[in-house]
């Protein structure tokens, strides 16, 4: 994966996570009140724009880890995607998806820290 790529992902999902923040806070207010789950839709937001710096930082690499970007792609769609999902729909089998995408976000992680060992030993 190059780091334009790389960029490319950051730029649309920091696109999307502010329009969604917005959007949430604004847009979708009643909705997120009337069903107490302004918290659920604040903790995706969170999440969804913490790991989007995340792929904005890898992308300043030359030789950005494939698996690492898609791993947090992977935990950005599924883990903010449901609580997004949850938050609007009120249906709560959603929050059983969610540790889908944590355990992509984990992934995510230790990719990276596998990938700094092997170019310390290289």
């Amino acid at each position: 994966m190059t780091s334009a790529w790389c960029l490319r992902l950051a730029a649309v999902s920091g696109f999307l996570v502010v329009a969604l923040g917005a959007f949430g806070a604004h847009g979708l207010k009643a909705i997120l009140q009337r069903y107490e789950t302004l918290e659920t839709w604040q903790t995706a937001v969170f999440y969804h724009a913490l790991h989007t710096l995340v792929l904005l930082a890898l992308s300043s690499h030359s030789d950005v880890s494939k698996g690492a970007v898609i791993s947090f792609v992977f935990g950005i769609v599924v883990f903010s995607g449901s609580l997004y999902l949850l938050a609007v729909t009120n249906v709560r089998w959603l929050g059983a998806v969610t540790p889908i995408g944590g355990v992509g976000l984990l992934v995510g992680w230790a990719w990276l820290f596998i990938a700094a060992g092997a170019k310390m030993q290289g």
